[in-house]
């Protein structure tokens, strides 16, 4: 099953897209030429994709994602995006960033951006405002403007960067509306900072562990503390953060990849195929080959 991979390396040497900036870390794009030609795509780093006309519809992690003009999607790492299907006339500007320089734009405002795409799962942001899309739209033309003639200038990774940041805090705060107001709470204390590193370290890892303690030895705290500040932030055990998070490896290694049920399990280190039959059984009412063999979507578990 062919896919798409979308990192630095295949977005900079794809001939079909059009890259207006990348560096190590961060990767600007203009417009997709063939984006209608993609059907599977893993997106290993953050993104933040701006409809400019038209619109996209399809799967994220297994479930319906629908992209229209003035509409903002925030994809987090390591998803898979299937059943790609484009209107005619669909554009898009797009930036993606690595979890590291993410980090370092929003420092202790990561804490809002982890709430929005775990916690909430607003994945979808719709410009409602005229001068809200006008702000968006002058800055992207100012970016665009000092990429194409600032070269020369010694400090120009940094002025793209901070301009990047400026545009990151700008969605940040948009996003922060959308939140219940009696949820918000990112004071920097002890608790919430290990929720979030361990959000962190969740959707980061490409192989989850299954085990509280696992993470919780990470984190150098204990798994009862772990589950509580969990339950705290969000209302979901970390048990329940964890499983989440395996079963939505499982639906992408079984649904959107040739490898074995043999070669999933020894990729999720399950103990042997048995025990993850048993665990499919479980949580998805069906064994590992159904699973792979239904066209359905699954709802999230």
């Amino acid at each position: 099953m062919v896919q798409e991979e979308i990192n630095v390396q295949s977005l900079t040497e794809n001939k079909d897209i059009q890259v207006g900036y990348s560096d190590s870390d961060i990767v600007i794009i203009d417009s997709i030429q063939k984006f209608a030609e993609i059907n599977t795509a893993h997106v290993s780093m953050h993104a933040i994709v701006i409809c400019v006309k038209g619109k996209v519809q399809g799967l994220m992690n297994g479930l319906p994602m629908e992209l229209h003009e003035n509409q903002v999607a925030i994809v987090p790492p390591n998803v898979m995006i299937t059943s790609i299907m484009v209107s005619p006339d669909f554009n898009l500007k797009a930036m993606f960033f690595t979890n590291s320089i993410l980090q370092s734009f929003l420092r202790e405002k990561m804490n809002i951006w982890n709430e929005v795409m775990y916690v909430h799962r607003l994945h979808i942001l719709t410009i409602e405002k005229r001068e809200d899309m006008l702000f968006f739209t002058n800055f992207y033309e100012m970016l665009s403007l000092f990429i194409e003639r600032g070269g020369d200038n010694p400090y120009s990774t940094d002025i793209i960067q901070s301009l990047l940041r400026a545009a990151v805090l700008a969605l940040c705060a948009k996003l922060k509306e959308k939140l219940p107001a009696k949820e918000i709470s990112y004071d920097s204390h002890t608790g919430n900072n290990h929720f979030q590193r361990f959000l962190d370290l969740l959707s980061n890892s490409s192989t989850k562990h299954r085990t509280v303690a696992s993470y919780a030895d990470e984190l150098c705290i204990s798994p009862k503390y772990l589950s509580a500040i969990c339950k705290k932030n969000s209302d979901k055990t970390a048990t329940e953060w964890i499983r989440e998070h395996v079963l939505e490896d499982i639906r992408y290694y079984l649904r959107q990849t040739d490898l074995s049920i043999k070669q999933v399990s020894d990729e999720l280190q399950f103990p042997n195929p048995s025990f993850f039959g048993k665990y499919v059984k479980e949580h998805f009412g069906m064994t590992p080959s159904q699973l792979r063999n239904s066209a359905a979507p699954l709802p999230s578990q």
